[in-house]
């Protein structure tokens, strides 16, 4: 795990978001065990309760399951879900907007592809 938090959002969100890009990126992989929340809470020096609070949202949107008196692990399809669920916002907080500026812009939908293809570099 990496991590410097910043004023962007409440540190359990950031504990949240990390766990699940490691899960994204395939580092933590369906069924792997997630670091307790003690170890959590050592390795960045916060209060278990932020830790806990994080793992919660995790646990809640189904990204992670708790097994009592063994800890918590990465759900089935997480890494999945957690594409999709991430596809969307992208569409919703890059693409749209950008869609509507390009339109107001008058820009026509071939020199739209052409600067997305020109600029965009993975296969």
């Amino acid at each position: 795990m990496k991590a410097v938090f910043d004023d962007s959002k409440p540190i359990f969100q950031q504990i949240s978001d990390m766990i699940a890009n490691e899960i994204v990126e395939g580092e933590l992989l369906e069924g792997d065990q997630i670091p307790s929340t003690t170890e959590i809470s050592k390795f960045y020096q916060v209060n278990r309760a932020t830790v806990q609070k994080g793992l919660a949202a995790l646990v809640e949107a189904g990204y992670v399951y708790k097994q009592r008196g063994v800890g918590m692990f990465v759900s089935k399809d997480a890494k999945q879900k957690l594409l999709e669920k991430r596809k969307e916002e992208f569409y919703n907080d890059y693409l749209k907007p950008m869609f509507e500026e390009a339109k107001r812009l008058e820009l026509k939908k071939e020199e739209l592809l052409k600067i997305i293809k020109e600029d965009y570099k993975h296969d």
